[in-house]
């Protein structure tokens, strides 16, 4: 596109002066100008989700006889060209626009008319046809037939969704779980001391520790499988404000087949298309998912990074793989950066929710007037927390090490392993076990074997470790 060469299109407001290499057309520049804002667009997952509806719209719209078969394979061939990348530069649209996203639904429209339009062309004259160049793909009566920002937009958000959670989300939360599984199984025999409020409490193995990791990442993903469901209901097929005006009978049917068929995906048209298009649930119940997911996986990147701290001032319990020099200044010093980063994309993630659950309530009467901003929000949470997962599984979780010595001398120590003495002896006997040990700087196992009366083979059995069991 060479600067300062202009062509001029006309729309229902007058003149707009327009790139001279743009595909797009007047109601794009006019959304280009208003909307100077971010310089943020929507992300190519749901650029390419739009084109899709486009293109099996106008299959669809030609079988009814809505279009001309030359005109839907046109539109359907622009389509294409955008789904492969040929275009990736004619979606200027900022993210902050109107809040049913009609911008870009004309951006896309406007595109592929002309495009459409150019291969219409092309096709006419190598087919030396009668009267070439003198037929036009319109934006709206032939790319947006049968359709209206307001269906066509929340249509492309699930598509977009579900394609980033089935594609990136899901595989890195299974690769998290296995691995979390793994060391769970690694590590069934390793006693460590438990700690409650941030102090020593009873023992425990290292394996079952992990194995509550193992369980949180499950049921974050039966979360997300569930919230999934909801976002397999399509409002496609209600245009303007639910009713379906100007929309054949089986338009909505026949395309949400097709986007079917195209993604396996068991996808279906709304029940109730005035509650899909004033309400956005099905994305703030995703997003709401996401958000619990992030909190599960917050508490475990935490835990791994005060299991990792010292090495020799902290707790050090395990070794990290080392992955980068840690400090500028600090020679030698390693930190535990991924954990970091999950825990940051966690916080991203928690306050995207808040995003949505605020944009989720503007629906206002038969429409949400922040669809653009939903959009982007959830896409954003997947696409962070997929690329984090995934990282944090197999860069950091995967070569997880325990730290033998230290965990013998944490158990040890441990005043908290008297608990298990209670029934045997009672509650106070225990307490001043513990108290004298504490007193003494002895361990619990020593003290008891003088003060309790029980054997060291009794020691042994109730206390359920030795040196032995941590190695």
């Amino acid at each position: 596109m060479i600067p300062n060469e202009w062509r001029t299109e006309r729309d229902a407001l007058g003149d707009v002066r327009i790139p001279s290499g743009a595909l797009w057309g007047a109601q794009t520049q006019r959304a280009v100008e208003n909307f100077r804002i971010s310089g943020r667009g929507f992300p190519r997952a749901f650029i390419l989700a739009l084109a899709e509806i486009k293109r099996h719209a106008s299959e669809a719209n030609a079988e009814l006889a809505v279009l001309e078969r030359d005109v839907a394979d046109a539109i359907q061939a622009a389509a294409r060209e955008v789904i492969d990348g040929a275009h990736e530069n004619q979606f200027p649209v900022d993210v902050y626009q109107t809040g049913s996203g009609t911008s870009t639904n004309m951006n896309m429209n406007e595109v592929l008319a002309r495009r459409a339009t150019q291969l219409l062309h092309e096709r006419e004259e190598s087919a030396r046809a009668v009267h070439p160049n003198d037929r036009k793909v319109h934006p709206n009566d032939h790319v947006n037939a049968g359709q209206s920002s307001n269906d066509v937009i929340p249509t492309a958000m699930h598509l977009s969704a579900l394609a980033g959670i089935d594609g990136m989300l899901l595989p890195a939360m299974e690769t998290l779980h296995a691995a979390l599984q793994e060391k769970a199984e690694a590590f069934a025999d390793i006693v460590k001391v438990g700690r409650t409020h941030l102090m020593d409490a009873a023992p425990l193995t290292m394996g079952q520790e992990f194995s509550g990791y193992a369980a949180q990442v499950g049921k974050g993903l039966h979360r997300i499988h569930q919230a999934r469901e909801a976002l397999l209901e399509l409002p496609l097929g209600g245009t303007a404000v639910g009713t379906g005006l100007n929309a054949h009978p089986e338009f909505a049917g026949r395309v949400i087949a097709l986007l079917a068929k195209q993604t396996g995906l068991p996808l279906r048209e709304a029940e109730n298309h005035f509650e899909a298009q004033a309400a956005r649930d099905a994305a703030v119940e995703a997003s709401a998912a996401l958000k619990t997911v992030s909190v599960s996986l917050m508490k475990i990147a935490n835990d791994i990074r005060w299991m990792s701290s010292g090495p020799r001032a902290g707790l050090g319990e395990i070794h990290l793989p080392a992955l980068q020099p840690g400090s500028s200044i600090m020679p030698g010093k390693v930190n535990p950066v991924l954990p970091e980063a999950l825990a940051m994309v966690c916080a991203r993630v928690m306050g995207n929710d808040v995003t949505v659950t605020i944009a989720g309530q503007s629906g206002n009467f038969e429409l949400n007037v922040m669809i653009p901003l939903i959009a982007v929000t959830l896409l954003e949470s997947i696409e962070l927390l997929a690329n984090a997962v995934h990282a944090f599984a197999t860069r950091c979780i995967a070569g997880i090490e325990p730290r033998h010595e230290q965990l013998r001398q944490q158990t040890d120590r441990n005043l908290m392993i008297i608990t298990a003495l209670v029934p045997a002896i009672g509650h106070e006997a225990a307490a001043a076990i513990a108290q004298e040990a504490e007193r003494s700087g002895r361990g619990i196992r020593d003290v008891a074997l003088e003060r309790s009366g029980l054997t060291e083979e009794e020691l042994d059995r109730l206390l359920g470790i030795s040196p032995r069991a941590t190695r």
